[in-house]
């Protein structure tokens, strides 16, 4: 499966650990959110990162489907 999301503003707390709520789509169209606790460029490929850790910062606005998530329905 592939999918494609982009970063919120929106952070909730799982298991103790913060995560950042990411929207998006699948290949086929199919909406889905995402908790992301951690993201990351793997090591020593010599590339110039600069460019990812700006974007890492950038964030719009949750959907209202996500911004009231009851957080029981979070697995």
């Amino acid at each position: 499966m592939k999918i494609a999301i982009e970063s919120t503003e929106k952070i909730v707390t799982l298991n103790g650990v913060p995560a950042r709520i990411w929207e998006g789509h699948t290949a086929s169209g199919i909406p889905v959110h995402c908790y992301v606790t951690r993201i990351g460029v793997k090591d020593g490929l010599g590339l110039d990162t600069t460019e990812f850790d700006r974007e890492l910062q950038e964030h719009t606005m949750p959907s209202l489907d996500v911004q009231f998530i009851p957080l029981h329905l979070i697995l």
